[in-house]
Order: C-alpha cells, then structure tokens, then sequence
C-alpha cells in the first residue's frame, strides 16, 4: 500500500511541510514521487515517520540527531530482518483497516 502526503499527516499527525523538510535532513527518508510530481509514501516511510516523530517528541532529539540515530539503527535492522518484515507486514494490514474502517464511517 502506499500513502499521500495527507494520509501520512493524517495518520501521524506531522505537517507536510514538516516532512518535506525531513526528506532534505534525514537520510534515507525520500518517498517516491508520481508522474505528477506528487509524493508517494510506502509503508516503510510510514514507519520511518513514526520512528522519527518519536526520537525528536519523546526522546528530544535533533532533526540531525535523529537522522543519526535512524543510520545506527538500520545496521540493527539487516541483523534482524526476519521478524521486522513480519512486524512491517502487520502495520500495513493495520493501516489498510485504518482506512477500510475510516472509508465506511464516511459513506
């Protein structure tokens, strides 16, 4: 599944212009863009949004801090890639419901 740049402000509460100026600051953070010039967010940037969101409100960091601590942890990742693709695979199917449900409520 992939994400607008609203729904990714929607479902995580960060301004788009917030996230334009992540994808200049932390590496590794650029959503594809369609034909359009539009950005297209994959589940993996979804995530990534949540995992800055969280160093930089809970755990007070630099946007640059954060980009840092985002490198040292993507070398935990490859050792552990097993069981962070099964739990990426449940927030996708969670989102999806998120917006089944959300999509039902408004009709």
């Amino acid at each position: 599944m992939t994400y607008t740049i609203g729904q990714i402000e929607e479902l995580t509460g960060i301004k788009a212009h917030v996230l334009r100026y992540w994808e200049e600051t932390i590496p590794g953070f650029i959503p594809q863009k369609d034909t359009g010039g539009r950005r297209i967010y994959s589940q993996r940037e979804l995530e990534l949004v949540f995992r800055i969101k969280y160093l930089i409100t809970e755990k007070k960091f630099t946007t640059e801090g954060a980009g840092k601590q985002i490198l040292e942890e993507s070398e935990c990742v490859q050792n552990n890639i097993e069981i962070i693709s099964q739990i990426r695979e449940c927030q996708q199917i969670l989102s999806e419901i998120y917006f089944l449900v959300k999509g039902h409520k408004n009709a």
